[in-house]
């Protein structure tokens, strides 16, 4: 059941929150958010649905909240995925055109299903198979073969995987909240879409997504999606690093790294001083500030230093001129995009959603880059899929869906 009056909705979650985004489907730029909606993530823990009960009850909050806002009542959501369990492998496929050695669509659907035919564990499933670049009688660089003459077409493909009960548990939730599950985008594709310019996919750029639980990385290059990853470190390891190094709750942990976090010790005077709580009521202590900003620092330079080596692993350092991109609840943080720059060895900026109308105040921030995302990703269609309804038949999600929603069924 689709949501009336031309509404789509993106549901972002997370391990920190659950946010519920809405726009309207009039085909236009900017993209105007009409509704949104946010909540505390109790049962996601890295990316991971880990209690059923608890995310139902978050998106239903997250749901109310964003429905009272834009007056309309959610029927249907594009849910993000994350975690480590995402996996990202590069395929390619060979097929003889037919039909008067005119490309068709026909021919097109046959190549990609000849570059995902690989030996997937029955534990997995395939989220996205997003084409890179057509080859068309060893023309190579074509973006769009639909039409062109030849007699051999070969693609290249960057296919994602994902944990088939991830997922299933992911629309399990969303079901028994009362939801239908329109298509599951990956977390780090969607901010893509929310937070880089086209200039900087052509040209070769790293996305890092720092949420709460993972960090999700995307390289482009000459515009088409080349690598994804997710690492197990996100910004909840810095909340919970502090915590323990300033033996103070994980609650005030929490607030003390939003107002008084940094990236760098450089950053901070030597005479700042910071009221720190202390656990089991004890008195609350005077510290330097400069020993919250050491423990921050450590911890985001091993973040980057394993995306540093993520980047390596990848083999495609050679090709990011446009350097990288950082967003997510981290990417705020003072001092994040220089650090990065110091580490990765790549000029860093901080990626806002651009292009955004109606409540740009509320989700103008990096950390509602994959709900913007989401949105982007449905109003286009699945434009980063060559052949977005072909795409959508072969991924799990349909299947997968249509069996919780009559498992739900028999049970209500």
């Amino acid at each position: 059941m689709r949501n009336r009056d031309n509404i789509i909705v993106g549901l972002d979650i997370g391990t920190t929150k659950i946010c519920a985004m809405a726009a309207e489907v009039d085909g236009g730029r900017p993209l105007k958010v009409v509704g949104f909606g946010q909540s505390t993530s109790d049962g996601i823990r890295k990316g991971v649905v880990i209690d059923i009960e608890k995310t139902v009850r978050s998106i239903q909050q997250a749901l109310r909240e964003c429905e009272l806002m834009c007056g309309v009542q959610i029927k249907e959501v594009l849910a993000g995925i994350a975690g480590h369990h995402i996996q990202g492998i590069n395929r390619d496929g060979m097929v003889t055109v037919q039909n008067n050695r005119t490309v068709t669509d026909d021919d097109i659907r046959r190549v990609i299903e000849a570059a995902q035919a690989i030996n997937i564990p029955n534990d997995r499933e395939i989220l996205h198979i997003l084409p890179q670049d057509f080859i068309v009688d060893e023309q190579d660089g074509v973006q769009n073969p639909r039409g062109m003459m030849g007699i051999r077409l070969e693609v290249d493909v960057h296919i994602v995987t994902c944990s088939a009960t991830s997922a299933q548990n992911i629309i399990k939730c969303c079901n028994l909240a009362g939801l239908e599950v329109s298509n599951i985008v990956l977390e780090p594709l969607a901010s893509a879409q929310a937070v880089l310019s086209e200039d900087e996919k052509e040209l070769g750029v790293v996305l890092v997504d720092i949420g709460g639980g993972t960090g999700d990385i995307a390289i482009y290059s000459n515009g088409s999606i080349v690598h994804t990853s997710v690492l197990a470190l996100g910004g909840n390891h810095l909340t919970q690093d502090i915590a323990i190094g300033l033996s103070t709750p994980i609650s005030e942990a929490e607030t003390l790294k939003h107002e008084h976090g940094v990236a760098s010790t450089n950053l901070v005077d030597a005479d700042e001083m910071i009221e720190v709580p202390s656990v089991g009521g004890r008195r609350t202590r005077t510290l330097e500030k400069r020993l919250l900003a050491s423990i921050i620092e450590s911890r985001l330079r091993e973040i980057y230093e394993l995306i540093g080596t993520e980047i390596d692993r990848s083999n495609y350092r050679h090709v990011i001129a446009s350097g990288v991109v950082i967003t997510g609840g981290s990417s705020i943080m003072p001092g994040a995009d220089e650090l990065a720059s110091e580490i990765l060895k790549f000029p860093t900026r901080v990626g806002f959603p651009e292009d955004v109308a109606g409540l740009t105040e509320t989700v103008y921030s990096p950390m509602y880059a994959t709900g913007v995302g989401l949105l982007r990703y449905g109003l286009s269609n699945g434009e980063e899929s060559y052949v977005p309804q072909f795409a959508v038949d072969a991924s799990m999600f349909n299947r997968v869906s249509r069996r919780m929603r009559e498992w739900v069924q028999d049970i209500f």
